[in-house]
């Protein structure tokens, strides 16, 4: 049924429907102050010193004889990982710029920017000033890896395809899609079995958003190293949906996409032969649906709520299947009428926008098994 905003319970019950905060609640506070300061170690290893390195290695013309500098060749060189890292950042930063273009939250910027990194007496380098610096190209992509282009959702703005229509903000500020560049940054540093994936940007922000919306000042001000260990944890959940490699086993995308189908089939056989006999396969869409958490389909707030049900679930996105379900049954008519075109664009532009309506039928299908 959801989870009421007053108060900051959803901020609360999220963390621990997450694993990051344990049902004893004595013992919040200690768990909170280490974590936190873990965060701002990882801040100061691989943004503030790395950001440091470089800013000294270019002094003078000198710097060349030294061991490290940036055309050393060895894989080790701290120049060849900062290289490496900023092809990274270039894809990351392209996405968090257009989080959820609906809304201007996430280019506005935050009450509580990183003092670490944005301290007036240093002149530490932000991850914005690295990718506006580097002349690495990073290369657009246009399809998911099924091969399966999507269409623009009439839910979505279309977003600025340039870093100039953005509004530049002051010295000692920062908009909130540099939060989450940062939280995506330190995830895929710590994480290069899979770095980062485009889509995780779906993932960490509605996270961060409901963290940072916090009505409770005290928790608000730590939304960005709490989000980053919520998202951790998550990702721990649903990680093998980004690994490719994974697609065909029991635990990938593909076994997922399928289960969709199965489904249907046993809770409504005619709209799942419908689909099959015009051959409208599940990664057609069901791909970003499983993959994204329904996080492109509808609106942030609507987002947050199916979120709610989801997090909630004994069996860990079980009920993701019975949504991405009901889904389908809640547009069967349409369905049926449809063709080929029709149809594919009422799956990639999906039309009801009532999600208690859609988790209650998934609640149904739930109670039905």
């Amino acid at each position: 049924t959801g989870i009421p905003c007053e108060g900051g319970l959803r901020c609360l019950c999220w963390k621990i429907l997450l694993n990051y905060l344990p049902l004893e609640r004595a013992s919040w506070t200690a768990i909170l102050a280490k974590q936190r300061e873990l965060y701002s170690q990882f801040l100061r290893e691989m943004i503030i010193q790395p950001g440091i390195a470089k800013a000294n290695m270019g002094v003078s013309r000198e710097d060349v004889t030294f061991e490290d500098h940036p055309l050393n060749p060895n894989p080790d060189s701290r120049w060849n990982t900062y290289f490496k890292d900023n092809e990274v950042l270039l894809q990351i930063d392209k996405d968090v710029r257009r989080l959820c273009p609906d809304m201007s939250f996430f280019q506005r910027p935050t009450e509580y920017p990183c003092l670490l990194i944005l301290d007036p007496q240093n002149e530490f380098e932000t991850l914005r000033k690295r990718v506006e610096q580097t002349t690495l190209k990073s290369q657009t992509v246009a399809r998911n890896r099924s091969g399966v282009t999507n269409m623009s959702s009439p839910h979505k703005h279309s977003t600025p395809s340039s870093l100039n229509e953005y509004e530049v903000l002051p010295n000692g500020c920062e908009a909130h899609w540099e939060v989450v560049e940062r939280i995506l940054f330190i995830y895929a540093k710590l994480n290069p079995g899979i770095a980062y994936v485009q889509g995780m940007n779906e993932i960490v922000g509605p996270l961060y958003y409901t963290f940072a919306t916090d009505p409770n000042n005290e928790w608000k001000e730590h939304a960005e190293a709490d989000t980053f260990f919520c998202f951790t944890n998550l990702m721990a959940e649903i990680r093998d949906n980004f690994i490719k490699s994974l697609d065909d086993s029991q635990c990938g995308i593909t076994y997922k996409m399928e289960k969709v189908y199965s489904t249907l089939k046993d809770k409504d056989v005619e709209l799942y032969l419908k689909l099959q006999e015009q051959n409208i396969k599940p990664q057609f869409f069901a791909f970003r649906w499983l993959t994204l958490l329904l996080s492109q389909e509808f609106l942030l707030p609507d987002v947050i709520r199916i979120w709610d049900s989801l997090f909630a679930d004994d069996s860990r996105f079980d009920f993701l299947l019975l949504v991405c379900c009901a889904m389908l049954i809640l547009i069967r008519e349409q369905l049926l009428e449809g063709d080929f075109t029709v149809n594919m664009r009422l799956l990639q532009d999906y039309p009801i926008t009532d999600v208690c309506q859609i988790l209650q039928k998934a609640k149904e299908l739930q109670d039905s098994k």
